[in-house]
């Protein structure tokens, strides 16, 4: 178990930006992981757990406490059954699952970060969520002190959240399962019309499981959503804000706003959120409020290739960062009475 004192904490992050931590250990076993955690937890040191780190937004300050970087590794598929350990790559474990021909995962391809933080933040894009895959969770509980396994049921999975997310301060996830599918070689059902638009199909159609994945990492490539050094629009966290969720009154006034603002004949994108709940874009919302792919001028802009995104210019601060998000916040409030939410975690600061 590796531990450094004063450590940088930005590169260990998508954005590249935050200040050090007081002290980073870096674990590459589950007995590692629960060693350093229960080390914490006995001495009141506050501890920061750290994975792909493609979901932080750390202060400038750094963090005054333990930043613990999960850095185990495991991959074991048996039939349709995987097993990850919470430090395997994501993009990478997606790829050997298309490798397999099994489907499940495959439009999550691209996706930054750590196996074990997709059931935290219910991990979807393109039609597909791990919450639908995903078998059990084994964590290790900070309440009990024990290693304990979580079935799906109980996950209490939503859009984007979960009650690890929740309850960050509780457990700490060590292994993810999954049930995938066998379908000769074919994807799940395409159910994003973007990605079936793409391959030429209809939703609901399967395709290769492998012309799935190729189609997801072209299309998040062209939003800057697939990690690339030198490219300043994938310096972030993905997506920054999560998809408004509103009842049936919001819905209503937001439309309302959207006719006095934008005219008459403009429909504001809508989606079934469940019942009684509609689900709209906060990119529509961020590029309608004026927030336009570019905008900026200092450090930290949004994304030259996609309004959800804002990015590291190179030589941004976390404070930067911030300053852009507060800016977007207040004016798609003001333009259209919903307050958008950031997706990142926030260490030492907030919005």
């Amino acid at each position: 178990m590796q531990e450094l004192h004063d450590a940088p904490l930005a590169p260990l992050t998508t954005f590249r930006l935050g200040g050090p931590a007081t002290r980073l250990v870096t674990a590459t076993t589950d007995a590692e992981v629960i060693a350093a955690v229960r080390e914490a937890d006995d001495s009141g040191t506050p501890l920061l757990l750290i994975g792909g780190g493609s979901n932080l937004v750390i202060g400038d300050k750094g963090f005054a406490g333990t930043a613990l970087l999960i850095a185990t590794k495991g991959f074991a598929l048996d039939g349709t059954r995987l097993e990850l350990a919470a430090g395997e790559v994501w993009t990478d474990a997606v790829a050997r699952t298309v490798e397999a021909g099994l489907a499940g995962v495959e439009c999550l391809a691209g996706i930054p970060g750590s196996a074990g933080a997709t059931p935290i933040q219910n991990v979807g894009a393109y039609g597909q969520e791990v919450s639908t895959t995903i078998t059990d969770v084994v964590a290790y509980d900070r309440v009990t002190r024990e290693t304990v396994t979580i079935p799906n049921a109980e996950c209490a999975f939503s859009y984007r959240h979960s009650r690890f997310k929740a309850d960050p301060e509780r457990f700490v996830v060590l292994r993810v399962r999954f049930e995938l599918e066998d379908a000769g070689g074919l994807s799940g059902p395409l159910r994003y019309a973007e990605t079936a638009r793409a391959l030429g199909v209809e939703p609901g159609d399967r395709v290769p499981v492998d012309k799935a994945r190729e189609t997801v990492l072209k299309l998040r490539s062209g939003k800057g959503m697939v990690l690339d050094p030198e490219d300043h629009d994938t310096w972030s966290a993905g997506s920054f804000f999560t998809n408004p969720i509103l009842t049936e009154e919001e819905f209503a006034a937001f439309h309302a706003r959207v006719r006095e603002r934008l005219g008459e004949g403009v429909e504001p994108p809508a989606y079934p959120a469940g019942q009684g709940h509609t689900k709209t874009s906060a990119a529509w919302l961020i590029d309608k409020a004026g927030f336009t792919k570019g905008y900026g001028s200092g450090p930290a802009r949004i994304s030259g290739k996609h309004t959800l995104a804002l990015t590291n210019r190179g030589g941004a601060t976390t404070e930067d960062l911030l300053a852009l998000a507060r800016e977007v916040v207040a004016g798609v409030r003001e333009a259209f009475g919903i307050t958008l939410v950031n997706e990142p975690v926030t260490v030492g600061v907030s919005l």
